[in-house]
């Protein structure tokens, strides 16, 4: 039998990958803040917890989804939640945080002997949906095997690991997401100055989209403008200024210059 999850965080991607492992005939025990988004799953077979804690097991593989590094350490440090999945419990962490949010929730699982994976996840939530996410892990080796098959029923189109050091996905998931903003930017801006100049932006798409830049985040961010589909809505807008601040942040702790996304953010003056 598969073993019981708990998951907690349960938005626009958590809800799909929850729904993926259900699919995959993984026992469930969910929690949202806003207790209605569980009831599609619950309604699915899903067990409901109350709180966040109670979708916790001694030993067990509890799974988060959830904004940023205070609402992850919330989480943890609320309601004796490291001392409920104790020693051996792994927690996965899928949330884009800072990679030193992520040392110190790794910190904080060892000190009370449980085991810390961070796994960022690549996809929109019509990727979660189609089963074409990519995910990025660090953390202990044996842990990371306990919940590899896990990550993979969550709809995971590739698992990349980058070892065991808490902190090596998050920069990645971080690179990634500065990576992905400036090319939506610059095809956005790209597009808009061909269609200014009589060009059918349908037509520079395909083109462009098939020969020098064959990459998905141009293919789909493409076919969204070229619909007029509105590619950043107020959510959107809010993850790519949070994500777009973690990454200059990450970078100026490591001395890094980061000349473009100061410039893509608007920013004047010392980093924070």
């Amino acid at each position: 039998m598969a073993e019981l999850i708990g998951f907690i965080g349960l938005g626009a991607l958590g809800a799909p990958i929850a729904t993926n492992l259900l699919a995959a005939g993984y026992p469930l025990l969910v929690h949202n803040r806003t207790a209605a988004k569980a009831d599609g799953l619950v309604a699915r077979g899903a067990g409901r917890a109350d709180r966040s804690v109670d979708a916790v097991r001694p030993g067990g593989i509890v799974v988060t989804l959830l904004w940023d590094d205070a609402s992850v350490e919330e989480v943890v440090a609320r309601d004796g939640f490291l001392d409920a999945l104790g020693p051996g419990g792994v927690h996965v962490s899928m949330s884009t945080i800072s990679p030193a949010g992520s040392r110190r929730l790794a910190a904080m699982h060892a000190e009370r002997g449980c085991l810390f994976v961070e796994a960022p996840v690549f996809g929109r939530p019509e990727a979660a949906v189609a089963r074409q996410l990519w995910i990025a892990c660090a953390g202990p080796a044996a842990a990371k095997a306990r919940v590899r098959p896990i990550l993979e029923a969550m709809g995971a189109a590739g698992v990349f690991d980058f070892g065991e050091e808490v902190g090596a996905a998050t920069t990645v998931k971080l690179v990634g997401n500065f990576m992905i903003g400036a090319a939506a930017r610059s095809l956005a801006e790209g597009l808009a100055a061909a269609e200014a100049n009589g060009c059918d932006p349908e037509a520079v798409v395909a083109m462009l989209t098939t020969t020098l830049f064959p990459a998905p985040i141009y293919q789909s961010y493409g076919r969204l403008l070229v619909e007029k589909t509105v590619v950043m809505n107020a959510g959107q807008a809010d993850i790519g200024r949070k994500d777009l601040g973690l990454f200059r942040a990450m970078a100026a702790e490591a001395g890094a210059p980061t000349p473009m996304a100061d410039f893509i953010s608007g920013a004047s003056g010392p980093r924070r």
